[in-house]
């Protein structure tokens, strides 16, 4: 009687250690995280088509994550998406300011994510700056739209 209790207990431990592996696995591959807050940065980017793109998307530098979309609104006075970037703190002050921000997309269909491409200027991009140079999503439907409209005019 004694043994099935204590194997029961750690049948139990067991099924509880696999279930919050799981868990804490699916918010790491979600992107979401228990973690305390890194410092970090925030600039802005307008842009004239998100497309798809989401908040807590990647912001990539030459591939590597470099922080998370934060927020995406409208920008009521250009009719602009302002999309408000969270970069890490070690960036401050180490962005040119002509630093140009361009809306990607991994793979042919995959998900959409901010690339950031450094420039040359001297003078850097501090916390609550706007990158000007900004590059629109690529949206499928208007590239087709696009060819079916010149096939036709053809």
């Amino acid at each position: 009687m004694k043994r099935s209790k204590t194997m029961e207990l750690g049948v139990g431990l067991f099924m509880l250690a696999g279930i919050l592996g799981l868990l804490i696995l699916g918010l790491r591959v979600s992107g979401l995280a228990f973690s305390a807050a890194d410092e970090s940065f925030r600039l802005e980017a307008n842009f004239a088509n998100i497309g798809a793109l989401k908040p807590r998307a990647r912001v990539t530098m030459a591939g590597v994550t470099v922080g998370r979309v934060s927020g995406i609104e409208l920008d009521t006075e250009w009719y602009d998406a302002r999309v408000l970037l969270e970069l890490d703190a070690e960036l401050e002050d180490r962005l040119p300011r002509d630093t140009t921000a361009a809306i990607l997309t991994s793979g042919l269909l995959g998900e959409q994510y901010v690339g950031l491409t450094v420039g040359g200027d001297p003078e850097m991009l501090g916390d609550g700056d706007t990158i000007r140079d900004t590059q629109s999503a690529l949206v499928l439907e208007e590239l087709i739209q696009q060819f079916v409209s010149n096939m036709v005019s053809d």
